[in-house]
Parts: C-alpha cells; sequence; structure tokens
C-alpha cells in the first residue's frame, strides 16, 4: 500500500462532526463523566474525542479546539489524563493517540482490545472476559501484578477488508 493512502493516524487528523460511537451509560452529556462534573477543557476534550471517527492525537485535539481559546498542549493532555482517569477515554500506545471509550466496564476487564484499521483509520474497541481471564491467570503465573492492559491489533476492519 503507497503511504498516501494511509491514514494520518500520527497527525489525528479525523475529527468529524458526528458522534462516531453510542456511548450508553456514560453520563457525560456535556458537563458529567461517571459521576463527576467536568472542567469545560475536559467536556470539550471529550467532545473531540466522541465526534472523531478515527483516534486522534492531542495535537490534532488542540488543533481542533483553538476556536475555543485552548491554546497550550498542557490544557489538552491533563484533560486528557483527567478522562482517562475517569474511564471515559483510552490512550492507544502504538500510535499515541486517544479514542473516547465505546464500552461501559472496560477498565474493569484485563482483556481491553483495539482493532485499528491501517487503511480508514477506525479504532474498535472490544473488552472480553475470557481473554481477561486467561491474562490473568497469566500473570499470576508470573507472580506479576498489572496495573492495566490494553491489547492492539493492527490490520484492516470488515470495511476495509470487503467482507
Amino acid at each position: 500500500m503507497a503511504d498516501a493512502a494511509k491514514p494520518d493516524l500520527a497527525h489525528g487528523h479525523h475529527v468529524q462532526g458526528h458522534a462516531a460511537h453510542d456511548h450508553q451509560g456514560h453520563d457525560h452529556g456535556g458537563a458529567r463523566a461517571g459521576g463527576v462534573t467536568l472542567t469545560r477543557n475536559q467536556s470539550l476534550v471529550l467532545g473531540i474525542l466522541e465526534k472523531a471517527d478515527a483516534p486522534v492525537t492531542a495535537y490534532g485535539i488542540l488543533d481542533a479546539l483553538r476556536p475555543e481559546g485552548i491554546r497550550a498542549p498542557l490544557q489538552v493532555y491533563r484533560a486528557l489524563d483527567k478522562l482517562i482517569e475517569l474511564g471515559v477515554a483510552h490512550r492507544l500506545e502504538s500510535i499515541n493517540a486517544f479514542v473516547s471509550c465505546q464500552h461501559d466496564g472496560c477498565h474493569d476487564v484485563a482483556g481491553t482490545v483495539f482493532m485499528l484499521c491501517e487503511k480508514c483509520g477506525h479504532a474498535e474497541e472490544m473488552a472480553d472476559a475470557e481473554t481477561s481471564a486467561h491474562l490473568g491467570a497469566l500473570a499470576l503465573m508470573a507472580r506479576f501484578k498489572p496495573a492495566r492492559t490494553t491489547i492492539e491489533m493492527r490490520g484492516l476492519c470488515a470495511a476495509c477488508a470487503g467482507t
């Protein structure tokens, strides 16, 4: 595949004007998340993540929020840190980008899996109890106490694979 055809995952230029996912159960319709009132910056950042059709970098979020008066990367990073802590956002380590949470309770399972499409940039989140149990058993055998587990798979989504 030619580089020009790949999505710009590293720069996060995938913000669209529609919500990409249904966030049933997350009470953050503007100012609240997980029972906590969001700051203005947190609410703005979460709004960008929810409207994105692919993972967004912190600088992509910053660019989108400049018209709202957000000027410093630190403002975005602080908001992202809190949103992750509240369980309404995830950081995708391999591409250094962020997505809003698509599943309630995924932070309660060790087996959160992200499938990242290398063609269109879409990220699909899945939480699987069986994967969680297997990872827990592996950690127990190694006497390892995991703080968090995120698995990232790269490939083609169903739409891009033509299936």
